[in-house]
């Protein structure tokens, strides 16, 4: 029906703590799609298992401040379905149904299942949850018949594996699904603190829970150009963190402190001193909003139980027409 609006499905693992870069290349990015899509936003505790799995205790607690963090970041339950995973059980059915049909070697030669088991040491990930992932993933797809999905360039051979699996029950059980199609959000690249990777793994991030006086205790001892030792040694801003938070938070700006920094005119202690009056300009609503959701008590769980339950609705019509497709119209 032309006109008629898309669905997008999305989601987030309740593995801690948000921090900005979440904020920067995923939910501002959520925020602007609502009026557009129909719109589904998972919390994927399934997922979170893969590698979570012996580690469950604080889970309910991560769902429910990852959730608040949403609502503070604008997320409206009146435009926007959120809902949990592991509470809408056609997920897990229809993974199993997809998993009949996805070759192994599919799964073996997804990136960044090769990537991960050769580089993390610290997690068991031997088992068929972290390898079949991208089949579940498929899964929390396909249920919602999403249209479109919002990735990061990395993510694009997820989303090609998911479109490969759909093709391939279109193809033998006739056509249930659309192909999703990508959507590519500009995901910026955010250093932590100590100039690594932004990640909440190495205690380097800037939470969107961070109070003010929190986030400027770090911002303030945090990593600069180790080659400007003096207020008026040139500077080097390319790599540095605090910059590329200017370039985000300061960007109209950022032309005269690249200048500034670099002639020497510029120390890194007023360098960040404009960079926290930015990012408290940007960072003072959002906390607002979150202090207020979190005086309403049992808030965030209700707007998770109604999202489940509408998110169910869904589900359970187009397993239905799975089903059917599956296993034919008077099965049993």
């Amino acid at each position: 029906m032309t006109g008629q609006k898309k669905t997008i499905l999305s989601g987030m693992r309740p593995t801690g703590k948000l921090h900005i870069g979440h904020l920067l290349g995923v939910l501002n990015n959520w925020v602007s799609l609502q009026d557009e899509y129909h719109c589904y936003f998972e919390v994927a505790d399934w997922h979170a298992l893969t590698s979570e799995f012996a580690n469950t205790k604080a889970m309910s607690e991560n769902i429910k401040e990852m959730v608040t963090d949403w609502l503070a970041a604008g997320l409206d339950p009146e435009k926007s379905v959120m809902f949990v995973q592991s509470q809408i059980i056609e997920h897990a059915e229809l993974h199993l149904l997809l998993s009949m049909i996805t070759p192994l070697p599919w799964l073996e030669r997804c990136p960044t299942y090769k990537e991960q088991i050769n580089e993390i040491k610290d997690k068991d990930l031997s088992n068929y949850g972290f390898l079949g992932y991208p089949v579940l993933q498929a899964a929390d797809i396909l249920i919602y018949k999403a249209n479109v999905v919002p990735i990061g360039q990395d993510q694009l051979p997820h989303l090609e594996l998911t479109r490969e699996i759909c093709r391939r029950f279109n193809n033998i059980y006739g056509r249930v699904f659309p192909e999703p199609m990508h959507l590519f959000t500009k995901v910026p690249k955010l250093l932590g603190t100590d100039g690594r990777k932004m990640s909440k793994s190495y205690n380097n991030a800037v939470f969107i829970s961070d109070s003010k006086e929190e986030y400027t205790k770090k911002i303030k001892s945090a990593f600069t150009d180790p080659l400007k030792m003096r207020k008026n040694d040139p500077g080097h801003p390319d790599g540095c963190p605090i910059f590329m938070l200017q370039n985000i938070y300061s960007y109209e700006e950022t032309v005269g402190i690249r200048k500034d920094c670099e002639s020497g005119a510029l120390g890194c202690v007023d360098c960040k001193k404009i960079l926290l009056d930015n990012l408290s300009k940007e960072m003072e609503p959002i906390q607002e909003k979150r202090s207020k959701i979190i005086s309403k008590k049992g808030y965030a769980e209700e707007v998770l139980r109604e999202g489940t339950k509408k998110a169910d609705t869904v589900a359970k019509k187009n397993m239905a027409e799975v089903r059917e497709s599956v296993f034919g119209k008077n099965y049993v």
